[in-house]
């Protein structure tokens, strides 16, 4: 069995903002500043995925421009799902910040989590407003709606590793 992998009956909230409150310190500012720098990630992987389907769809004649349409999400989606989903548990936004996500028992989260809490994210910021974020100002541990409704949570890293 893996070490992420906790049993459902010892399954129980393994980070406690008033027990660990070194966990979640500057934990907006920091979210702030990685979603900036994932942005900028994405943003470039889009520049080089584009120059790359532009040249398939010169060989293809046409057909690989296809691709296109579904460029826009398709790259922010596998980057989150790759990068959050994987065994850093963090995008590289999150890690240059020194953030890390977990789900509320304390296991790391699967690819398939991590594309479904981007698309929640847009989501939500899409239908509600960037007000939801302010959620985070009345949540113990700084979460946000999307956080809250997938059982996850982003906290320091560093207080982890101790």
């Amino acid at each position: 069995m893996s070490a992420d992998v906790v049993p459902p009956q010892d399954r129980r909230d393994a980070f406690d903002a008033l027990d660990r409150p070194e966990l979640f310190e500057s934990i907006r500012t920091r979210r702030i500043f990685a979603f900036l720098i994932d942005v900028i990630a994405v943003g470039l992987l889009t520049a080089a995925a584009a120059v790359l389907v532009f040249f398939v769809g010169i060989f293809t004649l046409g057909l690989g421009w296809l691709f296109f349409a579904i460029l826009g999400p398709a790259v922010p989606l596998v980057y989150t799902a790759l990068t959050l989903g994987g065994p850093t548990a963090a995008t590289p936004g999150m890690r240059a910040m020194g953030l890390e996500m977990r789900l509320w028992y304390g296991a790391k989260p699967y690819p398939l989590l991590a594309a479904v809490h981007v698309l929640l994210f847009w989501f939500s910021i899409s239908l509600l407003t960037p007000l939801v974020l302010l959620l985070s100002l009345f949540s113990d541990r700084k979460r946000l709606l999307h956080d809250i409704v997938l059982g996850t949570i982003v906290m320091n890293a560093e207080p982890l590793r101790d």
